[in-house]
Formats: C-alpha cells, structure tokens, sequence
C-alpha cells in the first residue's frame, strides 16, 4: 500500500491549498447522483451513495448541494443521467494510467480526453491494454490522533482487513472491496474516527520512473483532472522522494 499512500499524501498537500472547490463540488455532485440512480437515494440502503456523501461532507459540499445531486437522479427537477466511462493510456516513460469518467456527452469527454493525453505526450489505448495493472480495493483512512497505530492495525486485521500502512500519515487500510463496509463499520464500533473510506483502483505493482518523467506524468493527471467530466486519475508509478518535498514546501 506504500505506493497509493504517497499517492494520498501529495493529493491532500495539494488540495489543502485548491481553489478549485466548484470544480470539486461539480464531480462529487456527479459521484452521488450516479449512485443514488443506481440503488436509490437512501444512504443507509445505499452504500455507494453513503461513500459519496460522506466524501461529500468531508469536503464541506453544502447540504442543499448534496440533496440536490440526489434529486437529480430519483426524479426530482434538473434529472441528468450520466454515463460512466473509463479511459486507459500511457504518459511519458510510460506510465499506465486508469482514467475515470462520468459524462453526459460521451463524445466530447472522448475527445477532450484524447487532446490532453496528446498534448502531455501521452497516448490513449485500447480498452485492456492497462487496466490488468491495477486492482480494484477497498481503501480506509485514519487521521493521526484516532489512537495507537498497533492497536488500530490490529483491529483492522481483526476486522478483515488485507493490508495496513502505519508509516503513512493518514494511516491507509486496504480491504478486498466487498470487506470495506465491514471493515469500516468494526473500526467504527471500536472507537477509531474514520477520515474517509473509499473503493479505488491500485496499482498491483508499481514502476519507479526519474524526477522529470515524474513530473511530465504529474502535469498530464493534473490536466485530465482539471476536465469536469473525470472523477480520477489513478497511475502505476511511484513518485519519487524528491516530488513530495516539493509538494510538502510551502
């Protein structure tokens, strides 16, 4: 889990600083609209809407924007249907990457997606080409100050939990992805504040690419990330030391 931890470390040095918070709200609106189409608009009934919303309020989206995003799929005013769509190429020094869609115009996210891998030096491919390299799991977060690391280690293992990573800071839980609702719900039980819990696709095993390829490959995820119709950017490569300094300064 050590790759995927750095990974959240740089997005959360990132996004402390991201003005971007309509941007933000826009494709959180769209993760809890598509789940509330697919299992209803009940949280508690709905553990994929649950994960949405609760992702939702960690990142302070107001609650009418919430109830909205839910209107919008169970036949309430402004009902848009968004199909999601996922997108696999190669950046520079090549670099998999996973990307993950939801549009309601497939053939402008096709395109536009297309033009940003192009103008990073990158390249689209055929569906299968990346995906057998990476996994889809059940990733948990625990903030610092939710209690002693080895008791929270072992109460995840007791809960079901694959793996646990207590050198990062959050601590990071993987679980096989249908265990991430029991896992979450028994840390829970036993005291431990869970920061957020998700379903993500992880490299199975992850490349070590120089500082520059680093960098190019970190421009291109920014850029897709910057179009409204992608959710997330997941990439196979270990980001140097060096990258999350710069992160990290001021």
């Amino acid at each position: 889990m050590s790759g995927h931890s750095k990974w959240s470390t740089i997005k959360r040095q990132k996004g402390a600083a991201d003005a971007k918070r309509g941007a933000l709200f826009t494709k959180l609106g769209k993760e809890i609209t598509i789940a509330a189409r697919q299992g209803g608009g009940d949280p508690e009934a709905n553990y994929r809407l649950r994960l949405a919303v609760d992702k939702a309020r960690t990142a302070n989206m107001p609650a009418d924007n919430i109830k909205r995003a839910i209107e919008r799929a169970t036949g309430g005013k402004e009902a848009i249907e968004y199909e999601e769509i996922t997108y696999e190429g190669y950046g520079p020094g090549g670099v998999a990457l996973i990307v993950e869609t939801a549009t309601d115009n497939r053939n402008r996210t096709a395109a536009e997606v297309r033009s940003i891998f192009s103008k990073a030096g990158g390249q689209l491919a055929g569906q299968g080409s990346v995906a057998w390299q990476f996994e889809q799991r059940g990733v948990i977060s625990i903030e610092g100050g939710s209690g002693d690391a080895d008791d929270i280690a072992l109460a995840a293992i007791d809960a079901g939990a694959t793996d646990v990573d207590t050198e990062s800071e959050p601590i990071e839980i993987a679980t096989e992805p249908t265990q991430l609702l029991s896992v979450q719900s028994s840390l829970e039980a036993a005291g431990v504040k869970v920061d957020s819990a998700e379903l993500a696709m992880v490299a199975k095993t992850p490349i070590e690419v120089d500082v520059e390829k680093a960098r190019s490959n970190l421009r291109l995820i920014e850029a897709l990330e910057d179009s409204d119709d992608v959710q997330r950017v997941t990439a196979n490569f270990e980001l140097p030391d060096e990258i999350l300094a710069e992160a990290a300064a001021p």
